[in-house]
């Protein structure tokens, strides 16, 4: 028998975006993270966002059949520089919305928490667009942390 997958065990693509809405809406409301959105959020935001946390998480490949690759998500968020408050307050509110999103099994809360913990923080977000690999993968996130 094969092990539900963090995915499976977040209640699939429907438990994201609910997950993704959550921490949308807390964050557009938090005066410090808010600024990464200055230039305005996509319409669709939280559904790319649950599509790219579903397929690293063990999902299908929503985020890459339809919105794009890891080198877009990559540059897009490259070259902003050190923020370390807006980061902390991101997975402070990340933390919110698993409760808000009723995703409060303790062992499933933790790895989601470990993995946006890590995905905010991780130096891939903070080079320069130049130096992102254009076959560049979604990392792979499991019950055992990062995938080779």
């Amino acid at each position: 028998m094969q092990m539900e997958t963090v995915y499976e065990a977040a209640g699939g693509s429907e438990g994201l975006l609910r997950l993704a809405a959550a921490w949308h809406e807390l964050v557009m409301a938090d005066p410090l993270v808010s600024h990464a959105f200055h230039g305005g959020a996509k319409p669709d935001h939280t559904e790319r966002l649950a599509a790219y946390w579903g397929e690293a998480l063990g999902g299908p490949p929503a985020y890459t059949a339809t919105y794009g690759d890891e080198a877009s998500v990559e540059r897009l968020h490259s070259g902003n520089g050190e923020h370390d408050e807006m980061n902390r307050r991101a997975i402070e509110c990340f933390d919110e919305a698993l409760t808000n999103a009723g995703l409060t099994d303790p062992r499933l809360s933790q790895v989601l928490h470990d993995y946006f913990a890590w995905a905010t923080v991780t130096p891939m977000y903070h080079h320069r667009a130049d130096d992102i690999l254009d076959d560049a993968q979604i990392p792979r996130w499991s019950w055992d942390g990062l995938q080779g």
